[in-house]
């Protein structure tokens, strides 16, 4: 077997499982799952039309490069959603659909990385942990970068030393952030676009999330962007990842895309020919539709600002909590131990939220995640509110002990 399986951790929600084994939760209280990021409203019905419609394609091998079509509709949305010139993504080379970024984030590192030089790769901390599993198993060895409050909960890239950037052939980035919600201005973007051409790393953008943002509130910025504006119309060393999953609530889909440097595309899409991952053509054709539609993102992101609102005012004075820059999780600080705050609520309401220590690692002796919860506000209206009411009730009744 390959000896870095060893070195990998257990998944958060694996762990999560282990803490809660053997606790009888209230059988008087319905079960409410915070825990999990997957989003709960409907599906657009025109995208599962599409799919019903185009059922008949599973008659055909589709391509790794994916429909034309397809790859123009992301083209389009890339330009519109980012304020990108016309023309300056090239559907053919510059866009390649994936099933479900989780997959593309661990492949790209396979790709990208030379582990005979020990190479870095940087991410933040907490973070998604497909992104250290894909370090690993690419030979490299993580580099974690802790994002403390009083960071507004983002790495502090100017803290890096040019030996460590010399030495990373791969950053990823989270923005908006999972967990925290945080979002990179333009200005960092544009600082680590500028590091990166100096010491010759690639930046992979998780930009999953960046369509969930306040109804009324700017959209977060991209990669793809912040290159744009620098003149940096190749987008060299720069691979954004997006997704349908929480844009469009699709994310049994499996669909997404990667985007940016020609270069580096090419050699990824090599590696996919092999790695044999194409999206089946009715996935491709209904995927199609949902980024040429922008109504139903809207309608989306309304839903989401209803629960953050009902959800934060429940909250309010009984846990440190504010709404994120975008994202739809909430990572309030815990009264005492994360972990045990967890098992506790269950044991007591029923109610499942992921440990913000198992997000992170310890660095220096700290790991960011502890004393916090992540809470994903994905459950119905009516379900966030329940939740936030026993998570007050919980609060408030260990106050009294």
């Amino acid at each position: 077997m390959n000896p870095a399986l060893a070195r990998l951790q257990d998944y958060p929600f694996a762990r999560l499982k282990r803490l809660l084994a053997g606790i009888a939760a209230p059988a008087g209280l319905p079960p409410i799952a915070l825990s999990i990021g997957e989003p709960q409203h409907p599906a657009p019905d025109f995208v599962r039309a599409a799919l019903i419609r185009h059922v008949d394609q599973i008659s055909h091998y589709p391509s790794t490069r994916g429909l034309d079509s397809l790859r123009e509709a992301i083209a389009g949305w890339l330009v519109r959603r980012f304020g990108l010139a016309p023309g300056s993504i090239d559907p053919a080379t510059q866009v390649l659909p994936v099933n479900g970024t989780r997959e593309a984030l661990f492949s790209f590192a396979q790709a990208v990385i030379d582990p005979s030089e020990q190479p870095l790769v940087a991410m933040p901390n907490p973070f998604y942990q497909i992104y250290e599993g894909a370090a690993l198993l690419a030979g490299a060895r993580p580099c974690f970068l802790n994002c403390l409050p009083e960071q507004r909960h983002l790495p502090d890239f100017d803290a890096v030393d040019a030996a460590t950037w010399r030495r990373c052939q791969l950053l990823y980035i989270c923005s908006p952030g999972n967990p925290t919600g945080a979002v990179l201005d333009l200005a960092t973007l544009t600082r680590l676009i500028e590091l990166a051409q100096r010491h010759d790393f690639v930046i992979a953008s998780d930009e999953c999330y960046s369509e969930i943002y306040p109804e009324h509130g700017q959209p977060p910025p991209g990669l793809l962007q912040a290159a744009a504006a620098m003149g940096l119309d190749d987008y060299r060393r720069c691979v954004v990842f997006h997704s349908l999953s929480k844009r469009s609530n699709v994310p049994g889909l499996r669909s997404g895309f990667v985007a940016g440097d020609r270069h580096i595309l090419q050699d990824y899409f090599d590696y996919r020919t092999y790695h044999g991952c194409a999206m089946p053509l009715h996935v491709q054709l209904a995927s199609q539709a949902a980024w040429e539609d922008e109504r139903h993102v809207a309608d989306n992101r309304r839903a989401y600002g209803e629960k953050f609102s009902a959800v934060i005012e429940r909250l309010q004075g009984c846990l440190e909590v504010a709404q994120p820059d975008a994202g739809f999780y909430l990572w309030p600080r815990t009264p005492f131990d994360d972990r045990q705050f967890a098992r506790d609520l269950f044991a007591r309401q029923h109610l499942t939220v992921l440990p913000g220590s198992f997000l992170g690692r310890a660095v220096n002796g700290v790991n960011p995640g502890s004393g916090h919860l992540r809470l994903a506000l994905v459950a119905p209206l009516a379900d966030c509110c329940a939740a936030a009411e026993r998570l007050r009730s919980f609060v408030e009744e260990a106050a009294r002990r």
